[in-house]
């Protein structure tokens, strides 16, 4: 199937232009697809007059590289236009059977494959854009995660598969544009891989990667284990982004306008809530470090009251060894009174039992002491899961912000071009109110000089009467 022909700028081109664009477009069987605007529209061969020279052939292969670069560029924003308005519509997380994603990912897959240098192995000579991506670790460390994923995965035993699995990978991450912007930045490395008129060589690379920022707001899923990547058929699929050529285009550049505003009013909610969701996590840090230190004063209470009872222990050892030592000697010397030698015994006793009792508080204060420490330590880690988690957000609010910025700009430029249309119209309208004018002021001259007319004739008449 031959190429798609770049987007026209002129609303009513002339015969030439459009003989032209016909030659340039995919023809099947008596339809020809083109691309108008954001879509690729489908028309009959009967609808325009075409000249009869023969279509043109196209040997340089430089124009053939520029041509499927543009074709290539179209085809990507036309994916992921429409990926992320169905995703918008859809208001869930995607799977990898949705069909919008699916061919994003062929889309993708066909731009890392274009301009790819061909490598000799023993089997013959082998096309992967994996190399390029495993370049990706190297400039971003954060993607070191993603190849390190990808090279365990088990059913993996292609080059062609694991490259899937990463684009997969880098889209749950919602990093796949600033992975492409980095590779795309140093073509230096990139040489060894591609042609020097690729894709990614060229502005196009940039242009796709300044696109994939607008997939940062889908959310999706996959599961990788499950799927066969190394024998999928990576085709687009045209259908998903025809129309009918012939349809009216009144009020396209409303709902152009109407979907601009929709998304501006869409970030602004999800900005406003990524917003209060950061100052919650904020709010439960700082109550997080405020019982941290509570606690940690409690623990250095509890260590001072060890350090207490094992002084009052040792106290207690010392005077139950005293008075052992002195009933021993009560013993031995058997001149004391039985009346001292068994409130000696009682107060041994007692001291023992009081020993125990030290004993026992000092064993539930170390156990009190474990739990604190255990607890400090839960607390530590909660606390630095919160702020990776307040990070992350606080990345995706600066996204979003990105993408509100450049909705905003698009909207700007809209409103542009409706000021300048209205401009135009008052124009018109002043300049058919002057014709107007001119006319009724024509009339007017016209009865005049048919009354003047009438009048010489009138007098003729009578002259001619009185002559004769």
């Amino acid at each position: 199937m031959s190429a798609l022909t770049p987007q026209s700028d002129m609303p009513t081109p002339t015969t030439d232009k459009i003989t032209q664009a016909a030659m340039e477009t995919i023809y099947l069987c008596k339809f020809r697809v083109s691309m108008d605007g954001e879509w690729l529209c489908l028309r009959e061969l009967d609808d325009i007059s075409l000249t009869p020279d023969p279509e043109p052939t196209h040997e340089d292969p430089n124009y053939l590289m520029a041509n499927e670069r543009m074709n290539l560029m179209n085809m990507a924003k036309l994916s992921i236009k429409g990926l992320i308005e169905s995703a918008l519509n859809l208001g869930r997380t995607l799977d990898s059977d949705y069909a919008p994603l699916q061919q994003f990912f062929v889309v993708m897959e066909h731009c890392l494959k274009h301009g790819l240098k061909a490598k000799k192995t023993f089997l013959g000579q082998n096309k992967s854009f994996w190399g390029p991506l495993e370049l990706v670790e190297k400039l971003v460390p954060e993607a070191a995660e993603i190849t390190a994923s990808v090279k365990d995965l088990p059913g993996l035993k292609t080059p062609v598969g694991r490259g899937r699995a990463w684009l997969r990978l880098a889209l749950m991450q919602k990093k796949l544009s600033e992975y492409m912007k980095a590779l795309i930045n140093r073509k230096d490395l990139l040489s060894e891989f591609y042609e020097p008129n690729a894709l990614m060589m060229e502005e196009e690379g940039a242009i796709i990667a300044g696109l994939l920022v607008g997939l940062n707001v889908i959310d999706a899923n996959f599961c990788m284990k499950g799927e066969d990547l190394d024998s999928q058929v990576g085709v687009i699929d045209f259908s998903m982004y025809l129309k009918d050529g012939n349809s009216t285009k009144g009020n396209e550049g409303d709902g152009q306008i109407t979907a601009i505003l929709d998304q501006k009013n869409y970030v602004e909610e999800l900005n406003r809530h990524l917003s209060a969701t950061v100052n919650n996590l904020q709010a439960k840090v700082d109550a997080l470090e405020k019982s941290n230190t509570k606690l940690t004063e409690e623990l250095a209470v509890a260590n001072n009251r060890i350090i207490t009872l094992q002084e009052e222990m040792e106290r207690v050892k010392e005077e139950s060894s005293y008075i052992l030592e002195s009933n021993r000697k009560v013993t031995k010397d058997r001149t004391a009174d039985g009346h001292a030698l068994t409130e000696a015994r009682k107060q041994l006793k007692e001291e023992t039992q009081l020993r125990l009792d030290v004993e026992k508080e000092l064993e539930v204060q170390i156990g009190m002491r474990q739990e604190m420490e255990l607890a400090m330590k839960m607390l530590e880690k909660d606390v630095c899961e919160k702020q990776d988690a307040l990070v992350a957000l606080r990345q995706q609010l600066d996204d979003l912000r990105a993408l509100k910025h450049e909705l905003s700009f698009k909207l700007q430029s809209s409103d542009m071009g409706v000021k300048q249309k209205s401009e135009l119209n008052s124009r018109l309208e002043e300049k058919t109110n002057q014709m107007a004018a001119t006319i009724k002021q024509l009339e007017q001259s016209e009865k005049d000089l048919v009354k003047q007319a009438k009048t010489l004739n009138s007098a003729a008449n009578k002259l001619i009467q009185k002559h004769h």
